[in-house]
C-alpha cells in the first residue's frame, strides 16, 4: 500500500512539473524600417515554448502584401503571412511579452490560417495591414485594442499606443 502511494506520488509530481513547464511566450514586435534599405516598418509576434503536450513552439507571423508596389495605395491587394528569419527578430523593438495558454495559441493559429487563407485580395493598407492582424491577436490575449487613424502605418507608434492602453502589461514605450 506504501509503494502504490509512493509511485502515485510520483506519477503525480511529474505530471504536475511537465504541466508547471508547459507555456509558450508570445512577443510582440515592431520593425522600423527603411525605404532604403526596402523594408517598410512592419509589426509581427512571435511564439515560443512549450504546448501542454511536449510539443516545442518557434514561430513568428506576421501580415503583408504579398509584393511592395504602388498598388498598396490604391486599395486591397494580395495578401501574405510573413515569417521572420533570426536575424530580423534581434533588430526589432520588442514592446512586451506574455504567456499564452494551449487554448490562446491554438486561436492565434487558426487566425493565422484565415487570414492567410483568406480568398482574393485581403491586404488592404488602411483597413487590414499588419496592425489589424497583430491587434487581433491581442485581443485573443485579453488585451484592449483600437486602430486611431494617424498610426495606422506607424507600427511602433502603434505597439506603444497599445502598451498605453493595458498598463496591466507593465511594459515601457519605446523611443
Amino acid at each position: 500500500m506504501v509503494r502504490t502511494l509512493r509511485h502515485f506520488l510520483v506519477l503525480l509530481a511529474l505530471a504536475w512539473s511537465s504541466l508547471a513547464a508547459a507555456e509558450v511566450q508570445i512577443t510582440f514586435h515592431s520593425f522600423n524600417g527603411s525605404v532604403i534599405a526596402g523594408r517598410y516598418p512592419h509589426t509581427f509576434i512571435s511564439m515560443e515554448g512549450t504546448l501542454e503536450d511536449g510539443t516545442a513552439v518557434k514561430e513568428n507571423y506576421g501580415f503583408s502584401a504579398k509584393r511592395a508596389s504602388i498598388a498598396v495605395l490604391r486599395g486591397p491587394v494580395e495578401h501574405i503571412i510573413m515569417t521572420e528569419k533570426e536575424k530580423w527578430l534581434t533588430k526589432t523593438n520588442r514592446h512586451f511579452t506574455l504567456t499564452m495558454n494551449d487554448a490562446q495559441y491554438w486561436k492565434v493559429r487558426k487566425l493565422v490560417s484565415e487570414w492567410r487563407d483568406a480568398p482574393g485580395k485581403f491586404y488592404d493598407l488602411d483597413t487590414r495591414n499588419c496592425i489589424h492582424f497583430v491587434g487581433e491577436i491581442g485581443r485573443i490575449l485579453g488585451l484592449k485594442v483600437a486602430y486611431p487613424e494617424d498610426m495606422l502605418r506607424k507600427p511602433k507608434a502603434w505597439l506603444n499606443h497599445i502598451t498605453k492602453m493595458n498598463p496591466v502589461l507593465r511594459a515601457k514605450v519605446i523611443d
